[in-house]
């Protein structure tokens, strides 16, 4: 089922609310002891620069945030309330913070190593987390400044399956979740996007 096809350095350049959108339908690859593990993004959301209150950027660049100001196509990945992994992709030119966080993903490769991961969860809520899809292909640390664009790394993403596109009528945009903290007008943005598994799952026949 594997698509093969690697997104490209300029696909992450993109103004990051474009990216966020176009990376629904893309497939997230991880490579854990040679094998392929993978799903079709289901949900992004945008974060965009140091102006953006909702971003991690929004008081300069520190230890943790450094790889948000590199070059667009790495890996940011961060840990959260002292338990979770999140991914994020770095899409922008390289010293401007902007960033897509990973929402959600429809597993589609290696079913069983993800099953493992997720061992007593039912098989839809595997990865419909942000946090739930980091522990289910097993990124953590270790891919923070991973090269999206190559296949050199561990992680990677590729085009859509099989010419996967997602229409708009498919698409909900929402405000982001979880970020009241950062006031008007950064809460109300419609900076997440999102595609359901049911529709991705119709279109692929699976």
């Amino acid at each position: 089922m594997a698509s093969e096809t690697i997104l490209k350095r300029e696909f992450y350049l993109q103004p990051v609310q474009q990216a966020a959108r176009a990376l629904l339908g893309q497939r997230l690859v991880r490579l854990v002891d040679g094998q392929r593990v993978s799903g079709i993004i289901l949900e992004t959301e945008a974060y965009d620069g140091e102006s953006d209150q909702a971003c991690h950027a929004r008081s300069g660049k520190t230890a943790r945030n450094q790889m948000m100001y590199a070059e667009g196509g790495h890996a940011y990945v961060y840990f959260t309330y002292g338990m979770h992994w999140m991914l994020n992709c770095v899409c922008a030119p390289a010293d401007y913070p902007a960033a897509v966080l990973i929402r959600a993903i429809l597993p589609l490769e290696n079913l069983d190593f993800i099953r493992q991961r997720r061992a007593g969860i039912p098989e839809k809520s595997w990865c419909d987390g942000p946090a739930k899809l980091t522990k289910a292909l097993s990124i953590e640390r270790d891919q923070n400044g991973a090269d999206l664009c190559s296949k050199q790394d561990d992680l990677f993403i590729e085009s859509g399956e099989n010419g996967l596109e997602i229409p708009d009528e498919w698409v909900q945009r929402t405000p982001r979740i979880g970020i009241q903290y950062a006031g008007e007008p950064w809460v109300s943005k419609p900076w997440r996007f999102v595609v359901s598994a049911e529709a991705v799952r119709a279109s692929l026949n699976i």
